[in-house]
C-alpha cells in the first residue's frame, strides 16, 4: 500500500476566528519539486501577498512570514513569529495584534 503524500492532498482545515482556511500539500518552489527526497508540505497561504483580516479588522498572519515594518522583537529573526504583536492562533497562523495594521471594518 502506497501511504506517500500526495500533492493536492488535504492536510488540514482550519478556522482562524471567522475564517477557514484549507491547507494542501504542495511546494513552495518549483525547484523543490526535483530533490529526491522532496516530499510535499502543507502550503499555507500568503498573507503578505493576498492579506486576510479578522472581522475586527486584524491581520491573520504565520509565525513564518517576513516580519512588517512595525516588527516589535529580537533583531536576530525576520519573522512574524517572533513579533511582539504575534498571538498564536493554530499551528503557524497567528493573528497580528498590532493596532496600526489594523484595518478598518465596514458595518
Amino acid at each position: 500500500m502506497d501511504n506517500a503524500i500526495k500533492e493536492g492532498s488535504v492536510y488540514k482545515v482550519m478556522s482562524i476566528r471567522d475564517k477557514t482556511f484549507e491547507l494542501r500539500y504542495g511546494y513552495y518552489d518549483e525547484r523543490d519539486r526535483s530533490g529526491k527526497y522532496n516530499e510535499p508540505i502543507p502550503i499555507y497561504p500568503d498573507f503578505t501577498k493576498y492579506p486576510e483580516y479578522t472581522g475586527d479588522g486584524l491581520p491573520i498572519v504565520t509565525a513564518m512570514q517576513d516580519a512588517c515594518e512595525y516588527y516589535e522583537g529580537r533583531i536576530d529573526t525576520d519573522s512574524c513569529g517572533a513579533c511582539a504583536y504575534f498571538r498564536k492562533a493554530e499551528e503557524l497562523f497567528g493573528i497580528c495584534e498590532c493596532e496600526k495594521r489594523r484595518q478598518l471594518v465596514q458595518g
